[in-house]
């Protein structure tokens, strides 16, 4: 997304929810809302499979410590 797409979002996005945005918070949240916004791209440009499917839970793996 453009900044001035993003912008157009984050303020379209405050309309919506009836959220007032300060003037000394709305660099940050631009700023957070740009970083989220390249995070969803890299996620998006991952190519999957038609037959790839979300997992059904996440369970999460300690790696063992390797010895020295």
């Amino acid at each position: 997304m453009s900044p001035e797409q993003i912008e157009a979002y984050v303020d379209a996005s405050a309309v919506a929810l009836d959220l007032q945005l300060r003037p000394e918070h709305r660099a940050g949240v631009l700023r957070y809302f740009a970083l989220a916004a390249e995070m969803a791209a890299l996620l998006d440009s991952v190519p999957l499979d038609p037959h790839v499917e979300p997992a059904v839970n996440f369970t999460p793996h300690v790696p063992a410590r390797s010895k020295p």
